[in-house]
């Protein structure tokens, strides 16, 4: 190939052979059992999105199910309906006994909500928004922990019509203000604090911060979390036990056209300015309740754990509206997997009888580091589905995944989706889809989408490329808030008609999906176009190791040189030998032009709190480059560790 051709396309290099059908048994309950589903959305698209509609409760019919303006969507337009209500009073009316929530604090603190309970709770919360000024239309911030008051105010504010703004509790007092300032925000609820790892964060001080620079906010609404001693300013603050508990516990739901906003969350930009997307009303329900029913082949005896955080689209899609839209018993959990000790996710199966669980590669890639002696020390047979979300899932992880916490009868559904999509888009299907470890499969049906190289041409089979949408899908976002133009440009001008999503993908000769991270994270050494997330998969295949991340590093001969930086599992001492097998398996398993210049043994990557990997601020490091913005890291101490390594190796010359 010609140094041209290989600017034109991203390379895939790895091979994956290993297959896994479903059981026969699994495959007899399944929801989805044969090709008829996606034959049916292929054939007659919009008339498949109606008949999944029926699903949801209206109170007036729309008239149109799609009316597309490219690049403005707008569904089941005419048709009115309430979030709140297809999430709780439509349960509720058919007998409220079933729990919607297990809660349980860092500390084992444990709280139960029935329906009954969770809407009697949500009004109480809508009526004292009401109270506070809250109408239709106003926006609503929310800064808070992974406690239930979350979920009841994002329904309370679905309930009357003000769409909601959550910011994830780990964000700064800076990020907080922008958001708030952005989305023009009238009233915030918050906490005083949450915990993490036993400390207290902050919530109400870092409030107080970001409200020095927020001149919409009007009222501020606190939970009592932690009993820490916090500000309070008279006239403004408002103590939760002190106008929630006495409202009405009945509260009529607004009716809500379909195209009305739901919420607002913002999303990192390249821009230093994060952008607001917008997701409406009935197509972002319609979206996660179907994905959720299909992903996950969920019962109605089920017990869903998404580990999340509500913070993120993850936890809104797939905590909140689209379990509680299917009537679903879901786990939320305030702390981390590794507090007070590493077996606490397993624990925490056990004693609900989890039977499906839904969590992030870098969790999992974490649970390898430790040792599989954690899940044994537990009942994990209760689990019968495994999901994943945040990033590719190496092959090496899925199988982890698969024998020690799924006990090789759970099928894993590795699922590719964003903030901007709303809801998932490419996975298998438990109950059909043969699994591939390391691949998202297929689109879902319903979901068109291809693989273009860089003028716009569909790869073949084998191929690599950049990830495209091809048809509108009920989910979509509806914007940027307050910016069309962005939106267009950043979704919608790298290709003509179709939307861009910024990750690079390979299509195997099944015509599965393998997603291989975003674009910005593709490394040019020696005009080869090779994706970070192959060689990190070649690396974690290695026994030794636990976890990778891999940048391109400045080089004057090649462009670009391979960094790697390696998390070992807990029983190996990293040595300059193992470094040198590292580089050597990279080679075998790729081939020499994906062999890593450097490799460094950190104790820790950097990770934000919902768990990605943050590469940009590896890249700072390896460049010697003032650190970019690390608000949103876990253990910002990491980083300085890091820092420390890579200038000791510089000078002793160590790899």
């Amino acid at each position: 190939m010609t140094e041209k051709g290989h600017e034109a396309a991203l390379e895939t290099l790895l091979r994956e052979e290993r297959v896994f059908p479903p059981s026969e048994e699994f495959r007899r309950q399944a929801n989805v059992s044969t090709e008829d589903i996606y034959e049916q959305a292929r054939r007659d698209p919009e008339g498949f999105w109606a008949e999944q509609a029926k699903s949801l409760d209206w109170f007036k019919p729309y008239g149109r199910v799609l009316e597309w303006d490219l690049p403005f969507a707008k569904w089941f337009t005419g048709g009115k309906l309430n979030v709140s209500y297809n999430c709780l009073d439509r349960h509720v009316k058919n007998g409220g006994d079933k729990v919607a929530y297990y809660w349980e604090a860092e500390d084992g603190e444990q709280r139960t909500f029935t329906y009954s309970q969770l809407l009697e709770e949500v009004c109480r919360c809508a009526n004292a928004l009401k109270e506070l000024g809250v109408k239709r239309g106003d926006r609503v911030a929310i800064y808070m922990p992974m406690i239930p008051e979350l979920p009841i105010a994002m329904l309370a504010c679905a309930r009357i019509g003000a769409p909601h703004n959550v910011v994830f509790g780990g964000f700064s007092p800076d990020s907080l203000s922008g958001r708030i300032n952005d989305s023009e925000a009238k009233v915030l609820i918050t906490a005083d604090g949450g915990y993490r790892r036993g400390r207290v964060v902050p919530l109400k001080a870092n409030s107080d911060e970001a409200l020095e620079s927020t001149p919409t906010i009007q009222k501020v609404l606190m939970v009592r979390r932690t009993g820490e001693d916090v500000s309070f300013v008279e006239g403004r603050d408002v103590w939760w036990h002190d106008i929630v508990p006495g409202q009405s516990a009945e509260c009529e739901p607004e009716e809500m056209d379909s195209e009305d906003m739901l919420y607002l969350l913002y999303t990192s930009g390249t821009t230093a300015k994060p952008k607001g997307i917008v997701h409406t009303t009935a197509g972002y329900l319609l979206g996660v309740s179907y994905t959720h029913r299909l992903v996950f082949d969920v019962k109605p005896e089920d017990v869903y754990w998404c580990a999340a955080d509500i913070g993120w689209v993850t936890g809104h899609s797939y905590i909140v509206y689209g379990p509680l839209a299917n009537h679903t018993t879901g786990v939320i959990y305030e702390g981390t997997p590794d507090y007070p000790d590493r077996d606490r996710y397993w624990k925490l199966i056990e004693k609900y009888r989890v039977t499906i669980l839904y969590t992030s590669p870098t969790a999992i890639r974490s649970f390898m580091k430790w040792g599989p002696r954690y899940p044994q020390s537990c009942d994990l047979s209760s689990l019968r589905v495994l999901g994943t979300v945040g990033e590719p899932i190496n092959p090496e992880a899925w199988l982890w995944y698969y024998r020690y916490i799924g006990g090789e009868r759970c099928p894993v559904v590795d699922t590719w989706w964003q903030t901007e999509t709303g809801m998932i888009m490419i996975s298998p299907l438990p109950g059909l889809t043969t699994l591939k470890p390391g691949s998202a499969t297929r689109p879902l049906p319903g979901v068109e989408a291809d693989i273009l190289d860089e003028q716009g041409n569909s790869v073949p089979l084998g191929g690599g490329g950049y990830l495209v949408l091809t048809r509108p899908w009920p989910a979509m976002l509806r914007g940027v808030y307050g910016d069309p133009e962005r939106y267009r440009q950043t979704y919608w001008s790298r290709f003509s008609g179709v939307y861009f999503a910024g990750d690079g993908a390979k299509r195997d000769s099944d015509g599965y999906f393998w997603l291989m991270g975003r674009v910005d994270d593709v490394m040019n050494v020696s005009g080869h176009r090779i994706s970070t997330t192959e060689v990190e998969s070649a690396l974690v295949s290695h026994p030794q190791v636990a976890e990778a991340a891999v940048i391109g590093q400045q080089d004057e001969v090649t462009g670009q040189a391979i960094f790697a930086f390696v998390t070992v599992k807990g029983d190996v001492e990293p040595e300059s030998e193992l470094g040198e097998e590292l580089r050597q398996h990279v080679a075998t398993k790729i081939g020499a032009i994906a062999r890593p210049k450097q490799i460094m043994f950190t104790p820790e990557l950097p990770k934000t709190r919902s768990g990605k990997i943050m590469r940009r601020l590896l890249r700072d490091i390896a460049d010697n480059r003032q650190l970019g913005d690390t608000t949103t890291l876990a253990d910002a101490s990491v980083v300085e560790t890091i820092k420390e390594a890579t200038s000791r190796a510089a000078v002793t010359g160590e790899e």
